[in-house]
């Protein structure tokens, strides 16, 4: 038998029994696949054959399906800091740009006299909406890093942190195409160059958001189900 087959192909099992974020799977499965070998190494120098001492490696480190657990626990850790990092820094940015794009537009006397009267209140709860996710987002990046030795089920904060971000989608959706179109917004807007850039810089805010909400659901499922 070649040289680390027996270990190749367990760290290959453990490896496709994990999902979550690539390079945080792939430094696990590494660090996995080392301290095998130097086990393996150990047991080969004090006599053992090389394809015994790998397989006594292999059993003193555990079946996949017992050691799989906690690996995938810190995946979906690793998950929730990231859509924790980005909740923190897109969400309060991108209210921030969107409140100076409002000071600076030119808009028309007219179009400020012909707002609804619950327009004021619907921006407002945009604002608050988006302030309570940014500091959601910083939480969760808090207690999934330095408050992680305490927390015992960090994959439903990360599962929870996913489903906050989906729910909130058609309530953002909502609440500012009724800003936009139902408040017959200000005329021109959809011509302005930096409005228009604003807009697309948000999508892309959005869909990062949703992208990190979608690997916490993933992994979060593997390690509930674990």
């Amino acid at each position: 038998m070649a040289r680390g087959t027996v270990i190749e192909e367990y760290v290959t099992s453990l490896g496709r029994a994990l999902t979550g974020p690539h390079r945080r799977k792939r430094d696990l499965v590494t660090e996995a696949r080392d301290s095998l070998f130097d086990a393996a190494d150990a047991l080969e120098r004090a006599g053992l054959a090389r394809a015994e001492a790998e397989r006594a490696a292999v059993e003193e480190f555990g079946p996949v399906g017992e050691i799989a657990p906690d690996y995938q626990r810190e995946l979906a850790a690793g998950a929730g800091r990231r859509l924790g990092r980005v909740l923190f820094l897109t969400v309060p940015l991108s209210a921030l740009m969107w409140s100076v794009i409002w000071q600076v537009f030119p808009t028309r006397q007219v179009d400020l006299v012909n707002r609804p009267d619950w327009f004021v209140p619907t921006a407002r709860a945009v604002d608050i909406l988006q302030l309570l996710t940014g500091l959601l987002g910083g939480v969760a990046v808090l207690a999934l890093g330095r408050g992680l030795r305490r927390i015992r089920r960090p994959e439903r904060i990360a599962r929870a942190l996913g489903v906050m971000v989906w729910a909130l989608l058609p309530v953002m959706i909502v609440l500012c195409a009724a800003l936009m179109f139902g408040a017959n917004g200000p005329q021109g807007f959809e011509d302005y160059p930096p409005g228009v850039g604003l807009s697309w810089v948000s999508a892309l805010f959005m869909a990062l958001q949703l992208y990190g909400a979608c690997r916490c659901l993933q992994s979060s499922r593997r390690a509930l189900l674990a």
